[in-house]
């Protein structure tokens, strides 16, 4: 049995409130960088709460226990932290906003590297930003939009730190175009799990630099961001389109990422409340005030439903906040905090249509819940260009995660739902489809061996360089 499905199984058990050394409430210690204690700036805490809240993760299946809680308040902290635990023998994992949902920013019996305090807004230049990693995407826009400017790239939640997204990949509703968040990143700072600061980059220690974007935190902890900006629109007109099916809603969705209609691109399967499903592609054309789109070039040859379309016109700040509306509506249905079995892959685009209804035929709405859906969207996989996020070999791929808000969370349905998603993903796999490594499922050595493929090699070496010990961000079990 793997240690994720004995904390899986153990979840509806409680979180145990004791630590080996029996030591509990923060440490002031009096040596910098000892082997018994790390910096005394480093705010470290050992206070059973506070283990127990770093103890699970947004997605809710997971509970590994640390052993202390560390809030450095700056990289040297953290470089600190980092030699103090090795010399201990413990892991180490950074935590931004903790919106992982499978344990992969706990450390069980290790520290849990609270990162809330490293989260600076620093320089801001026309054509870029350099900002700390805890700070979230909400944040950075806040300080680019009043200068007109814009990430190329935001998740549709901004609420997630700025190293946790680089550390996976980062997806976004212009992915289509722009490629991933970590396809628009400059310069990386990050502390090695050797305990060093390094500035990493194309140009400087690149080898560092393409094995930390989208790494899953395994070669260094991001510390700061250099991240590119453009400018940004000062509108948006937003598309709903709904289908009969989810053929019409492909072939569509095929035509307008070839004909470039929309600056964001994404579409979804949703359940219907009868039990059925409806087929959505939704779009958005930026603009500014004197310039709005022509509704219906826009929407020329497209075969949708037209009488049920949605179109709406937004400021760009309310169209990236638009998500915060959808987390009140699950927090008032108290569905924001449950589990959340979720399964997020990539198809190649020449099976996409037929694998995507051949898996969700098997699936239930009852799978994905009255509040959930089943993303399917077209990208062009030439604007995805960072070497550790993996991708299906063709031109077009289709996004297509299994988001499960499901309206039970006994610990049955959800061990049911995270096995089903493991069949899925081999049967996935099989057909030339690539995982996004936000899922909720076990993953062995030699699984994320098979995923990273010909780049395996060379992340192991640069792995072994950097932190030769193993001992950052566990939870993944790579290596």
């Amino acid at each position: 049995m793997t240690s994720d499905r004995r904390s899986f199984l153990s979840a509806t058990l409680g979180v145990a409130t004791a630590i080996a050394s029996g030591t509990t409430g923060r440490s002031t210690p009096a040596i910098i960088g000892s082997v018994d204690e790390p910096s005394p700036s480093a705010d470290i805490s050992y206070d059973p709460a506070e283990r127990a809240a770093a103890a699970v993760d947004f997605g809710g299946l997971i509970h590994k226990q640390p052993r202390a809680v560390a809030r450095p308040a700056s990289a040297a902290d953290i470089a600190v932290l980092v030699r103090w635990a090795k010399l201990q023998g413990l892991k180490v994992a950074a935590r931004g906003q903790g919106h992982s949902i499978f344990g992969r920013a706990l450390s069980d019996d290790g520290v849990v590297i609270d990162m809330s305090k490293i989260s600076a807004i620093h320089h801001i230049q026309p054509d870029r930003i350099t900002v700390d990693a805890g700070a979230t995407w909400k944040r950075v826009l806040d300080a680019t939009l009043p200068r007109g400017l814009m990430p190329p790239v935001l998740t549709n939640y901004l609420g997630l730190s700025v190293g946790g997204t680089i550390a996976v990949g980062g997806i976004g509703g212009t992915s289509s175009r722009e490629g991933m968040q970590t396809d628009n990143v400059l310069e990386l700072d990050v502390v090695t799990g050797d305990g060093r600061e390094l500035t990493c980059s194309a140009t400087s220690n690149p080898d560092l630099f393409d094995r930390v974007r989208a790494g899953l935190g395994q070669c260094g902890i991001i510390t700061r961001a250099t991240v590119r900006l453009l400018r940004a629109p000062q509108r948006v007109r937003r598309f709903q389109l709904f289908y009969r099916d989810l053929a019409s809603l492909t072939a569509d969705q095929r035509r307008v990422l070839t004909e470039l209609r929309f600056d964001q691109l994404q579409g979804a399967v949703l359940p219907d409340g009868a039990g059925g499903w409806r087929y959505q592609l939704e779009g958005a054309v930026y603009h500014d005030n004197d310039a709005a789109p022509d509704g219906n070039s826009v929407l020329a040859r497209l075969s949708d439903e037209r009488s049920a379309a949605a179109i709406a016109g937004l400021t760009y700040r309310e169209d990236a906040l638009a998500f915060e509306k959808f987390e009140n509506l699950l927090r008032s249905k108290d569905q924001w905090r449950s589990p959340k079995p979720w399964l997020l892959t990539f198809l190649p685009g020449n099976v996409a249509e037929q694998l995507a209804r051949d898996i969700i035929a098997g699936l239930t709405s009852e799978d994905v819940g009255l509040f959930g859906r089943i993303t399917f969207y077209p990208m062009s996989r030439s604007a995805c260009r960072t070497p550790l996020v993996r991708l299906p070999e063709e031109d077009v791929i289709f996004v297509f995660n299994i988001i499960r808000l499901p309206p039970t969370n006994d610990a049955a349905t959800m061990e049911r739902m995270v096995g089903q998603n493991r069949m899925l993903y081999q049967r996935i796999r099989r057909a030339g489809g690539v995982l996004y490594p936000v899922s909720a499922f076990p993953m062995a050595s030699e699984d994320w061996k098979d995923h990273f493929g010909s780049h395996w090699s060379g992340f192991r070496e640069t792995k072994q360089r950097h932190d030769p010990a193993n001992m950052l961000t566990p939870g993944y079990n790579l290596f």
